[in-house]
């Protein structure tokens, strides 16, 4: 039986037989947590002369950072964008839904809507730290409406406003709402673009270019004032071309300001992006690389027939299509899968893999010292995976909130040390 000390102060977790992603690299180690947070076991020895109340057998497998997703559209047949009626049970629906693919924090994306339609979404999209009930809510990604007609991809033409004539105030107009934003997505050779950039920067807000027809030099000016990310690259932009390779030559610009990384968005699905052009953008910028999904109200639903609002699609495999045809209706992957197939295109390591789907999210977002480590003092939001990087447990907070039935177990209830 635990003592009347145990009781008294919090449950320390020790996770045993375990290798763990620190420090870029992957070593076997034991992981420790206490009230949620990764703790130094060198401080509970040796200041607190403290032990494990718990003991977690992990078989051997790797413990990661919880997977971050800041581009998703819905799955489980929810629509982020539509429905605003229903989007609080949808949203609980997803959040739930992503702990088995090993997402512990996500980013709900919507396309470019009507300004009526955000009013109605956006004051119901708050940031939620995740736990039992499903992955935490980093806060919203916009993306759209102020994007180019002509890079539009699958947004719907009478929502795209491709001009700022009043500048911050069209986006204040459009939006309301903007306290629980966390990325927007804006092509940057709009009209008054800089000043949207700089004010948007000044909010905390990331700013994103994408679905546009932008140069490399309105894109490098995007950067200057303030842009990080790039939304799902090589889609819904100019293709590379060698004398001015667009928003693609963000990866190797030289005009991009000191003690600033661009990160770029990668649907890595097999579908959306050809392996090659995976492995050119990793090879000449892999430390900005994200992961993402961009993945539909479809993710996670079973293969077969299903109808989505008014439209009838069929899925097959990896792949969604209208039905009846072999016309793309958008992404249905997710985000371990979108890991493997990366390691596996890429020929990159297994850090590497990770950390495109873990630190450098993260980073982007500028949360790494609370996500996306394993570092002493951030959230206990971990996977454990198998070599083939299978998701075997989800933890967020240090408290298990997925699992494979029978797959974990509790070693002791009390250790001495």
């Amino acid at each position: 039986m635990p003592s009347n000390e145990t009781n008294s102060r919090s449950q320390i977790l020790q996770f045993v037989n375990c290798r763990i992603l620190y420090k870029h690299e992957i070593i076997k180690e034991d992981l420790w947590v206490r009230d949620g947070k990764i703790l130094n076991p060198r401080k509970l020895f040796w200041e607190e002369k403290g032990y494990a109340d718990v003991k977690i057998d992990c078989h051997g497998r790797i413990i990661a950072p919880g997977f971050i997703d800041v581009q998703i559209n819905g799955g489980l047949g929810v629509d982020f964008s539509s429905d605003p009626e229903n989007l609080e049970e949808g949203l609980k629906k997803v959040a739930k839904g992503i702990l088995k693919y090993g997402v512990t924090s996500f980013c709900p994306t919507i396309i470019s809507s009507s300004s009526e339609m955000y009013k109605k979404i956006l004051p119901k999209i708050k940031r939620t730290k995740g736990g039992s009930e499903g992955a935490g809510i980093l806060g919203v990604h916009l993306e759209g409406p102020f994007i180019s007609k002509n890079k539009k991809g699958a947004h719907p033409v009478e929502n795209v406003i491709d001009e700022f004539p009043e500048g911050i105030k069209d986006l204040q107009n459009v939006y309301g709402e903007l306290s629980d934003v966390s990325i927007c997505t804006i092509a940057p050779e709009l009209e008054n673009t800089a000043e949207v950039v700089r004010e948007l920067r000044n909010l905390k807000i990331k700013i994103s270019v994408g679905h546009s027809m932008a140069n490399l030099t309105q894109a490098e000016e995007a950067v200057q004032n303030g842009a990080t990310f790039i939304t799902h690259l090589f889609n819904a932009m100019l293709p590379f071309h060698h004398r001015d390779p667009g928003i693609v030559g963000l990866l190797t610009s030289d005009q991009i300001p000191e003690k600033t990384t661009v990160y770029y968005g990668m649907i890595s699905d097999g579908i959306h992006t050809n392996p090659a052009a995976l492995r050119i953008a990793h090879r000449a910028h892999p430390k900005g690389l994200v992961l993402v999904t961009d993945a539909i109200e479809a993710m996670g639903l079973k293969e077969g027939r299903h109808q989505l609002g008014t439209q009838h699609i069929e899925i097959h495999g990896n792949k969604a299509v209208v039905a009846g045809t072999d016309t793309l209706c958008g992404s249905i992957a997710t985000l371990d899968m979108c890991i493997r197939h990366f390691k596996k295109a890429s020929g990159c390591t297994t850090v590497e893999a990770l950390e495109a789907a873990t630190l450098h999210p993260a980073l982007m977002l500028e949360i790494s010292d609370q996500k996306g480590t394993l570092d002493y003092d951030t959230d206990a939001d971990f996977v454990l995976l198998d070599d083939d990087l299978q998701v075997h447990s989800t933890y967020i907070g240090g408290q298990l909130v997925w699992t494979r039935s029978g797959d974990l177990k509790r070693a002791s209830s009390h250790s001495q040390q």
